[in-house]
């Protein structure tokens, strides 16, 4: 059953991370089903977040190897790292002073259903506006636009916000196209999740045990494999079509979690 629910979790995590319906939310939610309530879990929750990333990583291998050697003689190489790091200011500064109380008081289902529930409804009202499409590249961004990013990314501290619908919603608010918008929540990802499992496991390095690192190694390959092909199909989902199915996915599940709460159905 151990190895099972490593699995599971790793599924969740890699299939969701970049999707807009939380991540961090349906981990959370998936825990208390499957009645998971050591404190090694959480921080299992964490970590494995970084196995996705690697997934980015993989995923724009080349260009990343690219803007690292362009570094100090191309403008362009330089003004993506800027942004990137402009975009994740805001949430680092925000999770080093909130995260522990965040943790201590959102993180559990009833606050994660609201989240989603809300979040859903702002996303079909993103979809409503006139969405007009200045950006089409990630070159084009400039570091205000950036940083308006990193500012609706900062909401995702709130588990159930999603940290992919925050960004992706504050690109499309920004004038980027979907591509544009999905691709710079990618790579904003990256020091933003990398920044939080190198700071769960620097906090937990006296009392891993050999179990846990065995757990972490499962979930982490299976979130890495599944995170991977869901970078793949949503870049070529959002060239056709919008969030509103997100979106409503959001709205139901929330609301079914909430209703089953309410009557006492399900003890989340």
């Amino acid at each position: 059953m151990e190895i099972i629910n490593n699995i599971l979790l790793g599924l969740v995590e890699g299939i969701t991370e970049f999707l807009p319906i939380s991540s961090t939310g349906h981990l959370i939610l998936t825990k208390s089903l499957l009645g998971l309530t050591e404190n090694t879990v959480d921080r299992q929750l964490i970590i494995i977040q970084g196995a996705a990333i690697l997934a980015v990583c993989w995923h724009y291998r080349l260009r990343l190897w690219n803007t690292a050697c362009t570094l100090k003689n191309n403008r362009a190489s330089r003004i993506l790292v800027t942004n990137v790091f402009i975009a994740f200011f805001p949430l680092a500064c925000l999770g080093l002073i909130l995260g522990e109380k965040i943790e201590r008081f959102l993180f559990s289902p009833i606050p994660v259903a609201l989240a989603l529930v809300i979040g859903g409804v702002l996303m079909l009202w993103v979809e409503t506006k006139v969405h007009l499409e200045k950006i089409c590249t990630i070159d084009q961004i400039k570091p205000i636009d950036a940083l308006k990013i990193g500012l609706f990314q900062a909401v995702a501290l709130v588990p159930g916000t999603s940290r992919a619908a925050a960004t992706i919603l504050g690109g499309l608010l920004t004038n980027l196209s979907r591509h544009t918008a999905t691709e710079f929540s990618f790579f904003v990802a990256i020091p933003t999740l990398l920044a939080a499992t190198i700071y769960k496991l620097f906090k937990a390095r006296a009392i891993l045990s050999t179990t846990e690192i065995d757990a972490l190694i499962i979930s982490s390959a299976v979130a890495f494999i599944s995170a991977l092909v869901t970078i793949r199909w949503l870049l070529k989902f959002v060239a056709q079509y919008s969030f509103a199915g997100f979106a409503w996915y959001r709205i139901i599940f929330g609301g079914v979690i909430l209703v089953t709460w309410q009557l006492g159905w399900v003890r989340w």
